[in-house]
C-alpha cells in the first residue's frame, strides 16, 4: 500500500496529473466537469506543438480569486490526501486550459477574407475542433495581429466565442501571451466521465502547412 502511494506521488510529480474542466471555454472538445489527464513531460522533455491542448498557471490574474469550498473534517483530510498523491485534481489553484495556436516567432492574424486565422501568412482550417455560435462566423469575433515573443505562446479556446483566452488580455502587460514556463503540461486524455473517455487530438494536420516562424 505504501509503495503504491509513493509510486502514485512520483507519477503525479513527474509524469501525469489529473485536472478538471471548470468552464465551457474548450467545448465541445472538453465539457464542464470533464476530468483530464495531463502529461508533465511537455514542455520540458517533449516539445510543444501548435494544436496541443495545454494546462498552464494563471499568467497574470486572468482568473478571479478561486472560490473553492474546501470540505472539513475527515472529508477534508481525505480530499487533501488524494490531491497530494495525485489521485484527485487540485481545485484550489489557478489553472487554465487552452489550445496552442502560436509558437514563439509565429505571426498570427485573424481574420482573412474567409474568416480564417492565418499563421505566418498560411490560413488554417479549424472546423474539426472549433465551436462557433452559428455557421459562417469567423474563427474569432475579436481581430488580432500579433507576433509571439520568445518563450511565449498564443492560446485560444475551442469554444471560440465563449473563451477568455489570449485575445481577452491583449491590453494587459502580458499582451495576452502565455510564458512557456507557466505551462504545466499537455492534456492527453479525458478520463472522466467514462462515457467521454477519449484521446485529446492535437489536430496536427491543421497546422501541417504552416511555415517555420515558430520554434
Amino acid at each position: 500500500f505504501l509503495a503504491a502511494l509513493v509510486i502514485s506521488f512520483l507519477v503525479k510529480t513527474f509524469l501525469v496529473r489529473p485536472f478538471y474542466i471548470p468552464s465551457p471555454s474548450m467545448a465541445t472538445t472538453l465539457e464542464v466537469d470533464d476530468r483530464v489527464i495531463v502529461s508533465l513531460l511537455t514542455p520540458d522533455l517533449v516539445q510543444l506543438e501548435r494544436g496541443d491542448v495545454v494546462v498552464f498557471e494563471d499568467p497574470d490574474a486572468w482568473l478571479p480569486d478561486p472560490e473553492v469550498d474546501q470540505p472539513d473534517g475527515v472529508a477534508g483530510a481525505v480530499d487533501w490526501f488524494l490531491t497530494f498523491v495525485g489521485l484527485a485534481p487540485d481545485d484550489s489553484h489557478g489553472y487554465l486550459i487552452k489550445r496552442v495556436i502560436g509558437l514563439p516567432g509565429d505571426h498570427v492574424v485573424c481574420c482573412n477574407d474567409f474568416g480564417q486565422i492565418t499563421i505566418n501568412d498560411v490560413p488554417i482550417d479549424e472546423s474539426d475542433y472549433v465551436t462557433l455560435d452559428q455557421e459562417g462566423l469567423p474563427a474569432s469575433g475579436t481581430d488580432f495581429d500579433v507576433v509571439v515573443p520568445e518563450g511565449h505562446l498564443w492560446v485560444l479556446g475551442d469554444n471560440r466565442y465563449h473563451s477568455a483566452d489570449s485575445r481577452a488580455h491583449m491590453d494587459e502587460p502580458t499582451g495576452g501571451f502565455v510564458p512557456i514556463s507557466d505551462v504545466v503540461g499537455r492534456a492527453i486524455v479525458v478520463s472522466w466521465p467514462v462515457a467521454r473517455w477519449q484521446w485529446i487530438d492535437d489536430h496536427d494536420e491543421v497546422f501541417s502547412g504552416v511555415g517555420s516562424g515558430g520554434q
